[in-house]
């Protein structure tokens, strides 16, 4: 394998993990707010700035996208403690459980999508289980 397919590889990867978490009866969310929602989740307790340094994107475009996830009750925020003026985020309990809920489903039903032939897609399965085991902390 060189570099260009291990590139494509983990494309293809991504794409399969987004069709995993993306629940097409749920209500729209933009890469973005997705992409805030998951720092959120990783970093609860956190201010609008530091979720901007971590994911790169304008303090506006963090600014409003955590205005659509308050409103949509993704988010939950307090004054912090240590200084009454800044705002701190946690993704709210409901979302919490959602999240819990829709990412501890079987991969398989998309595997097998992506790969029609029962065999072929029960054997990605398996290496797909061999990566993890190797790759993943």
């Amino acid at each position: 394998m060189d570099g260009v397919q291990l590139l494509r590889l983990g494309k293809r990867l991504t794409e399969l993990g987004r069709a995993m978490i993306t629940d097409p009866a749920a209500e729209h969310l933009s890469a973005g707010e997705i992409a805030v929602v998951s720092d959120v989740y990783r970093h609860p307790a956190t201010a609008v700035q530091e979720i901007r340094v971590r994911t790169g994107f304008a303090q506006s475009h963090v600014s409003v996208s955590v205005a659509r996830l308050r409103e949509r009750g993704l988010l939950d925020a307090a004054a912090d403690p240590a200084d009454g003026r800044r705002t701190l985020l946690t993704v709210s309990e409901s979302a919490r459980h959602a999240i819990r809920a829709h990412v501890a489903r079987p991969a398989e039903p998309v595997i097998t999508k992506a790969v029609p032939d029962p065999e072929k897609a029960r054997r990605v399965t398996e290496l797909l289980d061999e990566l993890a085991g190797l790759l993943l902390p």
